[in-house]
C-alpha cells in the first residue's frame, strides 16, 4: 500500500494516526537530487519495498530506495497491525482456480511472511510491540463451519497452527456476547505497524542501502534495458527496477495501476483504557477480526488503547466521519466503551485484485513488481518482497509460480468497477446479516 504518493504528502508526511503520534524517532532522509546510475532501484517505502531491499542487501546487492512521502506513509504505517497468516484468497481458491499443485506450493509459504517479520524484528532489534496470537470471531453456525473447513484444509497440508474456540474459549480473547465461537491462529500476532516499517528502514541503512524520502516518482520507463525513473528533482537509471507502489502508483505506470483497485479502510484509537479494563475486555492480549465480508478488527495497543478498524470504501476515498462510522460497531462489541473518548481516527488504502490473489511479474526484462495483497498485506508484502529479492538474485522458482498465475480485470473496467464491487459487497454483507 505504500509507494509513490501524491505531492501533497510532502506537506503532511503522516496522517493524524495513533501510529504517527507514537512512532519511534527516525533520521531525516534527503530527497533524490541529480542524476544517478544504480544497481537496484526500489520504488516504495512500505513493507514490499523494504522487504525487497533487505533481502537484496543481505545477498550483497547495492540498493537505492525511493519513497514518495515518508517511510510507511501508506498502508504499511496505517493498517490494523495484525499479523494474519495466508493470502486473502484461501488455499481452496488456489486449488479450484489453479490446481492442487499450486495450492500445495502456496501452503508451504502461508506462514512465511509472519515468520519473516519475527525473524527481522529479532535480527535488527526492531521495537514494535510484537505480540502473538490472531483470533477469528464467528457470529453464527455458518461462520463456524467455514472456520472448521479452513482448519481442516490447512491441517491436510501439514499446518497445525489453527485451533477452534467455543463461546467460552472466545471470551478468553474478547469478553463480549456477540460471538458464538471462533478460531485462533497461534502463529498470528500483532504489532505497531509504523514502527515495524521504521525499524526495517533502519535495517536497510545499516546494511548499506540508501533511502530517499519526499521523492515521488513522476515518470517511469520500466521497459528499457536499463529502466529509468524520474522525480521532481532527480533521475535514476538502474540495472534493475522494482515497483512496490501498490495502491499509490498514481498514474506513473498505467499498465499496473488498472490491475488493482484502491480500497480504503478505517481505524481509530480510543483514549488509554487503563490496565484493568484493557485486560478485562481482551484478557489474552491477542488481536481479533471477525469473518464477515465487511469485517471489524481490533486489538489493544501497548499503552492500553483499543485500536478498532473496519469498513471499506471502494475506489479509495475517505468517509466523511470515520469516528461515527466505527464507534457504533465498537459499542456492539464492547458496550462498556460507549462513553470512551476517541483520540485518533484515520483512513488508508490497500490494493484489491479481482481474484484476491496478489500479483507479481515483470515489465520488460529488468523491471519487477508486486501488488494487490487485498487486505492481507502485512504478511503478504514481506513474503513477496523476499521472493522478489530471490528472483533478482537469480532464484526464480517461487517468482515464476506467482508470475505465471493468470489475473483478471475488474468487470466494468475503470468506469464501473467501483459500483460492481459495491453491489457485490452488499450481497455478501446481506448474507452475513441473514446468517446464510
Amino acid at each position: 500500500m505504500d509507494g509513490t504518493s501524491p505531492p501533497a504528502a510532502q506537506a503532511a508526511p503522516y496522517p493524524d494516526s495513533y501510529y504517527a503520534a507514537s512512532r519511534n524517532p527516525a533520521p531525516p532522509r534527503p530527497r533524490l537530487e541529480g542524476r544517478h546510475t544504480v544497481d537496484v532501484c526500489v520504488v516504495g517505502g512500505g513493507y514490499s519495498g523494504l522487504s525487497t531491499a533487505i533481502t537484496l542487501l543481505e545477498r550483497g546487492h547495492s540498493v537505492t530506495l525511493l519513497e514518495g512521502a515518508k517511510i510507511g506513509w501508506g498502508a504499511s504505517g496505517r493498517n490494523g497491525g495484525q499479523i494474519v497468516n495466508g493470502l486473502n484468497a484461501g488455499l481452496d481458491v488456489f486449488e479450484r482456480r489453479f490446481g492442487r499443485d499450486v495450492a500445495a506450493r502456496v501452503a508451504k509459504l502461508v506462514l512465511e511472511g509472519g515468520d519473516l517479520i519475527r525473524e527481522r524484528v529479532a535480527r535488527y532489534d526492531i521495537r514494535c510491540d510484537l505480540k502473538d496470537g490472531n483470533v477469528f470471531a464467528a457470529f453464527n453456525a455458518r461462520h463456524m463451519r467455514g472456520l472448521e473447513a479452513k482448519r481442516d484444509l490447512w491441517a491436510s497440508h501439514g499446518l497445525t497452527n489453527l485451533e477452534m474456540l467455543d463461546r467460552a474459549g472466545m471470551r478468553a480473547h474478547a469478553d463480549t456476547d456477540l460471538y458464538c465461537g471462533g478460531m485462533i491462529d497461534t502463529r498470528g500476532g500483532h504489532m505497531h505497524p509504523l514502527n515495524l516499517a521504521l525499524g526495517e528502514a533502519d535495517a536497510v541503512e545499516r546494511l548499506g542501502g540508501t533511502i530517499h524520502e519526499d521523492s515521488p516518482v513522476i515518470h517511469a520507463e520500466p521497459e528499457r534495458a536499463r529502466p529509468l525513473v524520474r522525480t521532481a528533482n532527480g533521475e535514476i537509471e538502474a540495472r534493475t527496477l522494482v515497483l512496490c507502489g501498490n495502491a499509490y502508483l498514481k498514474g506513473v505506470v498505467p499498465g499496473l495501476e488498472w490491475r488493482v483497485m484502491p480500497v480504503s479502510t478505517q481505524v481509530m484509537a480510543t483514549a488509554p483504557l487503563g490496565t484493568d479494563l484493557a485486560r478485562a475486555l481482551m484478557p489474552s492480549d491477542t488481536c481479533v477480526e471477525d469473518v464477515r465480508y465487511i469485517l471489524d478488527y481490533y486489538r489493544m495497543s501497548a499503552d492500553h488503547r483499543l485500536l478498532f478498524g473496519g469498513g471499506t470504501v471502494y475506489g479509495g476515498t475517505d468517509p466523511r466521519d470515520i469516528k461515527r462510522k466505527l464507534v457504533a460497531s465498537m459499542r456492539k462489541v464492547f458496550p462498556a466503551l460507549a462513553g470512551t473518548a476517541i483520540d485518533h481516527a484515520w483512513s488508508g488504502n490497500f490494493a484489491l485484485s479481482f481474484l484476491r490473489v496478489p500479483q507479481m511479474g515483470r515489465l520488460g526484462a529488468s523491471t519487477y513488481f508486486a501488488h494487490g495483497y487485498s487486505g492481507h498485506g502485512v504478511t503478504g508484502s514481506h513474503l513477496f518482497g523476499r521472493i522478489l529479492g530471490e528472483a533478482i538474485s537469480g532464484d526464480l522458482g517461487r517468482f515464476d509460480m506467482f508470475a505465471g498465475l493468470p489475473w483478471l480485470p475488474f468487470p466494468g473496467g475503470r468506469t464501473f468497477r467501483v459500483p460492481y464491487s459495491v453491489l457485490g459487497s452488499w450481497w455478501y454483507a446481506t448474507r452475513d446479516r441473514l446468517g446464510v
